[in-house]
């Protein structure tokens, strides 16, 4: 229960943050324009909003060389919903998901999205998309000044990596280590090195010494439903606890454990294989101590022998790399770039039955956040949210907002305007697919809790 909450509240705070930039993106271009917004709120509020604020309207408004009002801050009402799905910026004279019919039979105000021009409504449009992207921009600069990059190469994981069952009939060996992808490096360091991997079509792989090139099989980045790879944790005693079976066996501080009654351990998972098989019978330590090998007798209690176990810091080489303000603003501003570039990429997998099937919604994005509360993966998953969120909304789609860029361009390409009868139309029908999209995703979180 402790889990689901710290990542359900990881998910929420995101959301919060990144709806809020995004809509301001829009208000900022409307008020920028000078186009009259009428709500902001983060998260929606059906019935009735948790927190509601209308300013008090000026004295006297500001006036235009024309001779109308200007339109002002004053005008909108700020609230936060109790839905926590999103949020919305109401601007006065657009067809937006409010569907607010009886403003749109009224005469059009200067100061409404209808009456500015196109290019103006194109702004105030692709605002969020843009404020969001920027946003992960400013997080990833954030995370290259305060943390920098600290990886492991995939080379000086000597013990290399573990794989998932998937891969494993595609052609991996648990200890191969990555070295190739469609024949260029694949770098530790860089946030989708593992979607690299699995989208491209030959992987160079170092195995018992040797180079060995594998082929990916179609789809295969999509058939990943248990993870790819990770490193292994080669076993290495770090302290060994008192009157346990390891203290009792002579088990020492940076012993490495290599072999169980003759079963090799490379990693700390046949490790746990082997005790949890052997419980409460004896068995053989094949362990290393200074180069030279020793047989030890221990008997694990419930699968367990008791000692604390070295991490991968502190057995492979670990690359740090430190950035100053001046070095964080380009490496964030290419991180953004690189991860949008790989997130358009790795879309074409939707088009496809299993890709289809990997679809989730709130339930699969809060997943994706840790167990334990962790600044910076929590600010890298806001920035790669932020990005996932700039990116759909501006796809073409009627109720989006990349719907909305659509219309506007055909218009100043055509120069003749959709009439807001068939705008209102194509906002309804973008409404429903949008909606059937969110029940179909939330559908797969919820089967693959049942079933899966």
């Amino acid at each position: 229960m402790e889990t689901f909450l710290i990542k359900a509240a990881q998910l929420i705070l995101a959301l919060a943050l990144l709806v809020i930039v995004h809509e301001f993106g829009h208000y900022f271009f409307a008020r920028v324009f000078g186009i009259r917004v009428e709500k902001f709120y983060l998260f929606f509020n059906p019935w009735f909003s948790l927190v509601k604020w209308k300013p008090k309207a000026p004295a006297k408004r500001k006036v235009t060389k024309d001779g109308r009002e200007k339109a002002s801050w004053r005008d909108t009402e700020y609230g936060i919903g109790w839905v926590p799905l999103g949020g919305y910026c109401k601007i006065a004279g657009m067809i937006d998901e409010s569907m607010d019919k009886e403003q749109m039979n009224q005469p059009a105000k200067p100061d409404e999205f209808r009456s500015r021009p196109a290019y103006q409504r194109l702004l105030v449009m692709v605002g969020g998309v843009l404020f969001n992207f920027i946003l992960a921009c400013i997080i990833y600069i954030g995370i290259a000044w305060y943390w920098g990059d600290r990886s492991i190469p995939y080379e000086n994981a000597f013990a290399g990596m573990n794989f998932s069952e998937e891969a494993h009939q595609a052609g991996y060996k648990d200890g191969d280590i990555i070295l190739l992808a469609d024949g260029k490096p694949v770098e530790a360091k860089d946030r989708d090195n593992i979607l690299v991997v699995a989208m491209a079509k030959d992987v160079t792989v170092r195995r018992d010494g040797r180079d060995t090139v594998i082929h990916n099989p179609a789809n295969f980045a999509t058939s990943l439903e248990n993870g790819f790879f990770e490193y292994r944790l080669p076993v290495l005693v770090k302290q060994v606890n008192g009157g346990s079976p390891a203290s009792k066996a002579g088990l020492q501080e940076n012993d490495h454990i290599v072999a169980i009654d003759g079963v090799p351990t490379p990693s700390f998972t046949e490790l746990t294989r082997e005790l949890q098989a052997n419980s409460d019978k004896e068995v053989e330590l094949k362990v290393i101590r200074d180069g030279q090998e020793t047989i030890l007798k221990a008997v694990p209690e419930d699968g367990k022998l008791g000692f604390g176990l070295k991490q991968f810091h502190e057995i492979y080489d670990v690359e740090i790399i430190k950035y100053n303000l001046l070095q964080a603003v380009p490496k964030g501003i290419s991180d953004g770039a690189n991860q949008l570039v790989t997130y358009v990429s790795s879309l074409k997998l939707l088009f496809t039955k299993s890709g289809a099937s990997q679809i989730g919604g709130f339930g699969a994005i809060g997943s994706l956040f840790p167990p334990k509360w962790d600044w910076r993966t929590f600010w890298e998953m806001a920035a790669f949210l932020s990005i996932i969120l700039a990116f759909m909304n501006i796809l073409p789609i009627p109720a989006l907002d990349g719907g909305h860029v659509l219309f506007v361009l055909w218009e100043i390409i055509t120069r003749r305007k959709p009439s807001e009868k068939f705008l209102e139309r194509a906002q309804v029908c973008g409404m429903f697919f949008l909606l059937a999209l969110l029940l179909y995703a939330n559908g797969n979180d919820i089967y693959r809790f049942i079933f899966k």
